[in-house]
């Protein structure tokens, strides 16, 4: 009989699983020693548990299939939880491996004792305790089978010694775990509703979303026959900007005044696959069809006139031959007409300002865009980051974007980037970084090194919070407490083992880039940009402007009327100047 931890290796190698991220603990041995012995299995070491979680969650969400992720207990499982809690919100399949105490010790306030149960049952669709070796076999293949199922995260906490017992033979465990598949899509009456609905409306404007992926072609199809502009989420980008000559841009507070336009515009709003969440970005009138696999979905958002449970691919093929081809495009060539000016705007901010420094983050974010490799994948810290590679970055269908979009933590670009690389060892990655993420998870440049990790890190180095202050900016505060004191981050990068290059002069850096780009193996490109370059949304509110009046007063009353002069320079002057 094997140990119930060689049992648990052998179903993740069965079920395709090939690496498992964590760091190794005393509880997690038997565990561990099960991988070392199986030798079909990698353990991919990080230096912190919350950043296994993470690249667990981008190796899930790159390759489709189960990744798992480990920690021992008490503190070490405990950190898994903000990179779960991002798995779980990104709907990717991720098995976690909770070690625990002593199980005559549970209950007794022993040493590193937590509650894993009860602390991952949030971020996760199956959360169950092994008491017994008995009972393992099962719990791990019901956690296995969730996960892949429900497209979220599963946590099985195992006491220490039970990883060593001696694991019962039985049925469970001995065959491949794999997600059904299956055809989800309304019923042809439901069908026939939101037909009609679309026929009879004069401005169809469709908003897809993550859950678009698969369904471009059915997309495209869709938005001819309506002649309907199409936007996308952030979540969305990836899956239905490339090759779409309806594409109007992104709505949000990271998007373009051409897809918030659209969107106001409409009669008739499509909602595929996305759970957008801001709600001042819908239509103030008109009707609302809400595409979602998962019907809790439908209608949380905005009020909808109908709600469809269906895959988008699934259910736009069958909607497809109900509708009527629109002869009227006024309202699409309207769109795009405006998305082609607004883009042309953001565009002519991607340049060199006449060598001023600091340098544009737009003309970084451009620069990479144009370098980076056909097939990259980029990796985006919240903040600032996530502007420039919404507004910037060019997907093209091969290209991938993963971020924490939903759940929106700091420094998740770093260890989704870890996940990313390992799952495609020969594929570029690249993370856009800033400056307080990367710092949050510095340890994991030295993973870089020493798992051998060519990937690229990109740091907008701005020397501050930049988002909050955005953020304080809106709502009339001065900014306080967002300043950062920085190293000069590639000589840390050298001293890790790791290219690294600073670039202060916008002269500097394409040929910088293409460097880093170039070289075979790790690299960081510390480049050093302009803090007051304001990341404008589409729709400025009256509060929102009422609140950057009462900031530019208070920062004046404040004796900090210096810092107000750069924001103009950076951004108004140079403006009137382009």
């Amino acid at each position: 009989m094997a140990t119930v931890a060689a049992q648990l290796i052998e179903a993740l190698t069965r079920s395709g699983v090939r690496r498992v991220y964590g760091l190794p603990g005393d509880s997690l041995n038997g565990f561990t020693d099960a991988i070392r012995r199986s030798g079909d299995v990698s353990w991919e070491h990080v230096r912190h548990e919350e950043n296994a979680a993470f690249a667990a969650a981008a190796d899930a969400a790159l390759t489709g299939q189960l990744a798992v992720c480990a920690g021992s207990c008490g503190p070490g499982n405990l950190h898994l939880i903000n990179g779960l809690y991002d798995a779980q919100r990104s709907r990717v399949p991720v098995l976690a491996i909770a070690a625990h105490i002593p199980r005559s010790e549970i209950g007794s306030e022993y040493f590193q004792e937590t509650r894993p149960q009860d602390l991952f049952r949030e971020c996760s669709v199956f959360c169950e305790l092994v008491g017994t070796p008995e009972m393992a076999p099962r719990i791990i293949e019901m956690a296995m089978r969730a996960a892949v199922e429900e497209n979220g995260v599963a946590v099985v906490v195992i006491p220490g010694e039970i990883f060593l017992s001696q694991g019962p033979d039985t049925g469970w465990l001995t065959r491949p775990i794999a997600p059904t598949r299956s055809v989800v899509r309304p019923d042809d009456a439901s069908l026939r509703r939101a037909a009609d609905i679309l026929n009879a409306a004069e401005r169809v404007t469709i908003l897809g979303g993550a859950g678009a992926a698969g369904a471009h072609d059915q997309l495209i199809r869709l938005a001819g026959t309506l002649k309907a502009p199409v936007v996308h989420a952030l979540r969305g980008k990836e899956f239905i900007e490339y090759d779409n000559p309806y594409d109007v841009g992104m709505t949000g507070l990271l998007g373009f005044h051409s897809g918030y336009k659209a969107i106001k515009e409409s009669d008739a709003l499509l909602m595929l696959g996305t759970d957008f969440p801001y709600g001042q970005f819908y239509p103030d009138h008109g009707r609302v069809i809400q595409v979602d696999v998962r019907g809790r979905n439908l209608g949380r958002r905005t009020p909808i006139e109908l709600g469809l449970v269906g895959t988008v691919a699934d259910t736009l093929d069958a909607l497809q031959p109900m509708l009527v081809d629109k002869l009227d495009a006024t309202h699409l060539d309207r769109s795009l007409k405006h998305y082609r000016k607004t883009r042309k705007t953001l565009d002519s901010l991607a340049v060199n300002d006449r060598d001023k420094q600091p340098i544009r983050p737009e003309y970084l974010a451009g620069l990479v865009d144009r370098l980076a490799a056909d097939d990259a994948v980029f990796t985006v810290d919240v903040g600032s980051p996530v502007v420039w590679a919404a507004r910037y970055l060019t997907m093209n269908g091969r290209r991938r974007l993963v971020g924490s979009f939903n759940h929106g933590t700091m420094a998740c670009a770093l260890p989704l980037a870890i996940g990313a690389q390992t799952a495609f060892p020969r594929r570029q990655v690249v993370a856009f970084a800033g400056d307080g993420g990367l710092t949050m998870s510095f340890g994991e440049l030295i993973t870089l090194s020493q798992n051998g990790l060519p990937v690229k890190v990109v740091l907008f180095n701005n020397s501050s919070l930049n988002f909050v202050e955005l953020e304080m900016k809106a709502a009339g505060i001065v900014n306080f407490g967002t300043d950062l004191v920085n190293p000069d981050f590639a000589a840390v990068a050298r001293a890790m083992g790791l290219y690294g290059r600073r670039v202060e002069a916008p002269g500097d850096l394409e040929g910088a880039l293409a460097e880093a780009f170039a070289h075979d193996g790790p690299a960081v490109v510390d480049v050093v940009t302009a803090r007051q370059e304001l990341s404008i949304p589409p729709a400025i509110t009256a509060e929102q402007a009422k609140g950057f009046s009462l900031y530019a007063i208070r920062t004046i009353l404040a004796g900090r009327g210096d810092e107000l002069l750069d924001l103009v320079t950076t951004n108004v002057a140079r403006r009137l100047l382009d």
